[in-house]
Formats: structure tokens, sequence, C-alpha cells
């Protein structure tokens, strides 16, 4: 990512502190050569998904990955605090790692900030930090995780599945 990496962790522990509005607010910030402050919704590159990097892609992975492990258990309604706690301790490490690595040019970039803001409000709610169940923050960071194979070229791209 192009913004320096003191003013991005700023905006992670926001994130992780505050609610998705504030976070979303920030992250418009960051980027105000593209648009309004109002997020703007996810969409392709002149009809293509946006191009990514090995660490953006290695952190999807794991994210996934983690997700897939913890899936069977969430369908159970056998996942615990405390192993909600962990996947979005694991979920906010590699958001970022990604923050930290990540090289984007800055219309993909923007577009990839739309899918970190949803994948750190699961891991918000899945801390217990919200009125929703954290069951509610499992199935945003799914629905992130989708987002980012829908708009994103990650060669191979599988949703976890449980």
């Amino acid at each position: 990512m192009k913004t320096k990496f003191p003013v991005l962790l700023a905006s992670l522990v926001l994130a992780l502190s505050a609610n998705v509005q504030a976070a979303e607010s920030v992250d418009a910030h960051h980027h105000d050569g593209h648009g309004s402050a109002s997020p703007q919704p996810l969409q392709l590159n002149a009809g293509q998904k946006w191009a990514t990097d090995a660490p953006l892609r290695q952190a999807m992975i794991d994210i996934n990955q983690a997700m897939a492990g913890a899936l069977p258990l969430i369908h159970k309604n056998q996942f615990g605090d405390a192993a909600y706690q962990a996947l979005a301790t694991t979920i906010s490490q590699k958001v970022a790692y990604t923050v930290e690595h990540c090289k984007l040019e800055p219309k993909a970039d923007a577009m990839l900030h739309r899918v970190i803001a949803d994948l750190m409000a699961g891991a918000e709610t899945m801390e217990g930090k919200t009125a929703n169940s954290r069951h509610d923050g499992a199935v945003r960071v799914l629905e992130a995780l989708k987002a980012y194979g829908q708009y994103f070229d990650h060669p191979g791209w599988s949703v976890a599945r449980g």
C-alpha cells in the first residue's frame, strides 16, 4: 500500500477500537484524491478484477484457511468466546501484515480498503465489541472473503466452506 506505515497502523488501531463508520472515515481521509468522504462501493477495474500482490494473496489465504478451520465448529454452535477471540486476533494480525507489506496501485488500494474494513468489522464483532453476535462477525468475514474473490485477481481463490 502506498500510504506510510504509521498512518495505516493508526487507522488499523482505530478500526479495532472504534465502530466501522469511524474506520471508514479514516480510510476516506487517507485516500482524499480518490473520491468523496462517503465510502466508494466495491467495483471492478474497467470490467476486470483488481491486481493483487504476493503479500496480499498470502494474508488472504491465511485468513481464509483460519475461517475454513473454524467453520465446522461455528456451524455446530461449538465455537466458544475464546475461540472467536483467537480467530479475530488472527484476522487482525493478517490485516496488519497486509497493511505493512501490500503494494497496490492507488485505485486497487482504495478498493481493498473496503474489504479490509469488512474484515476488521467482522473481527471486532467476533471479539464481542458490538451488539451483534460473534457468529455475525464470522458471517461478515466470510462476506468480505467472497467480495475479495469477486473483485480481486487471486488465481485459484475459493472462499472457505465449513
